[in-house]
């Protein structure tokens, strides 16, 4: 009998061979023409200003980035719950309900705070 994991480990060693083979052809075959241009990093076509350690981000930006991951975890919660509607009866929905309300006052919270508004003097 073979091991349940044999697949799985054929798998990862294919994987991997892919991954080295790969990079070896592109390190092999590529072009070698470093310049000072091209080794310095690029940033949405602008010149890079500074270290990235020394920049301060307004923290508007991470709370946006936190919100979305909050609803992106929300849809996530959704659709197997909207497959299931039937098979999980009224219970099921009252469930999700408090659910989606928690996340809205979550979101009416954050909007009354000024979150979202990009406009606003920082």
């Amino acid at each position: 009998m073979t091991d349940p994991y044999l697949g799985l480990v054929i798998l990862f060693l294919l994987s991997v061979f892919s991954l080295l083979v790969l990079l070896g052809l592109a390190s092999w075959l590529g072009p070698k023409n470093p310049t000072p241009t091209k080794q310095i990093p690029f940033e949405c076509g602008s010149v890079s200003v500074g270290e990235a350690k020394s920049l301060r981000f307004n923290v508007q930006f991470y709370l946006v980035a936190v919100l979305f991951l909050l609803f992106d975890v929300e849809v996530l919660f959704l659709y197997p719950w909207s497959v299931n509607v039937r098979e999980l009866g009224w219970t099921g929905y009252m469930d999700m309900l408090v659910f989606v309300v928690v996340l809205a006052l979550g979101l009416i919270y954050a909007w009354r705070k000024g979150v979202l508004d990009w406009n606003k003097s920082a």
